[in-house]
């Protein structure tokens, strides 16, 4: 699924982007990276490097958008991005804000859980939408601000720069709702993708939310691409398709291992989350869960 790979481009020729297209994208990224080719309505488990990753469907078409920018003596430098078709709607959902059962401390979502995948997205030429389960403004796990005293995301550069940018510092105040954005019709609300962000409040938020595992169930069971990352893969425990079967019946997949928990719970000198998602998912039958390491 390279945008340099041959056989792609033979198959599906470069053609002008449209034109609201090309006024929204930003500027252009290394396309010499491998992209995975994603089967539609697969369930995909992102790594925490997931800037290194993103999906597209099989028969979305790579567009040609020549742009222009300057170098540094301010002479005009060439450059290209690919546009995927018409944008794509992607559907990125981010846990409202908790406290931990076990700290104390306020929780929420992780900085580069969102802002990460979102310089993909939109650097791909989707169309992204932040949004909550109960809509409003977000709050982000301490630990994942690269500005917080403990140092632990210091050289998150990415989200440096989404939360020093006013415009999209305000993508997580006032949130719209699950509600608000109309996604019980069949073509859910019009969204290509979800993307489930982690942090801590998902294992309390997430894990109890029959709407958002519904939400999983009914982009898979649609054809379309569901995504979960870290501690959102708790509501993969026991979210269904509408049918009732289990969404990790028959598919092998990962989520956030003991060994990474153990790293967590060292760096702060206790036990952080109220269960371990590896502890739950070992106990299912029918599914294939798989992480690296002991």
């Amino acid at each position: 699924a390279s945008a340099t790979d041959a056989s792609e481009n033979a198959a599906y020729p470069l053609q002008a982007s449209s034109a609201k297209a090309a006024s929204t994208m930003p500027a252009s990224m290394d396309r010499s990276r491998g992209r995975p080719r994603v089967v539609e309505g697969e369930l995909l488990t992102l790594s925490d490097y997931v800037t290194d990753s993103y999906c597209i469907y099989p028969d979305w078409r790579l567009h040609y958008v020549p742009r222009m920018k300057r170098n540094y003596e301010g002479d005009p430098m060439s450059s290209t991005i690919d546009i995927h078709g018409e944008p794509k709607q992607v559907l990125v959902l981010a846990s409202n804000p908790a406290v931990s059962e076990r700290t104390g401390w306020p929780i929420g979502f992780w900085w580069a859980e969102l802002t990460h995948p979102y310089w993909e997205f939109v650097e791909a030429g989707y169309d992204v939408t932040i949004a909550s389960p109960d809509g409003g403004d977000l709050q982000a796990d301490s630990f994942s601000d690269p500005s917080d005293a403990s140092g632990y995301s210091a050289d998150d550069l990415i989200s440096r720069g989404f939360i020093a940018s006013p415009t999209h510092a305000a993508l997580v105040r006032n949130t719209p709702s699950i509600a608000d954005l109309s996604l019980d019709g069949d073509d859910l609300g019009g969204f290509d993708a979800v993307f489930l962000v982690g942090g801590q409040a998902p294992m309390y938020t997430f894990r109890q939310d029959q709407r958002v595992k519904d939400l999983i169930g009914r982009f898979i069971a649609a054809g379309k691409i569901a995504a979960v990352v870290c501690h959102a893969t708790c509501v993969l425990l026991d979210a269904t398709l509408p049918s009732g079967e289990m969404v990790v019946e028959g598919r092998t997949w990962t989520g956030f291992a003991n060994s990474e928990e153990d790293v967590a719970d060292a760096f702060v000198g206790r036990q952080i989350q109220p269960f371990r998602i590896e502890d739950e998912l070992r106990a299912l039958t029918g599914t294939n869960f798989v992480v690296h390491g002991p």
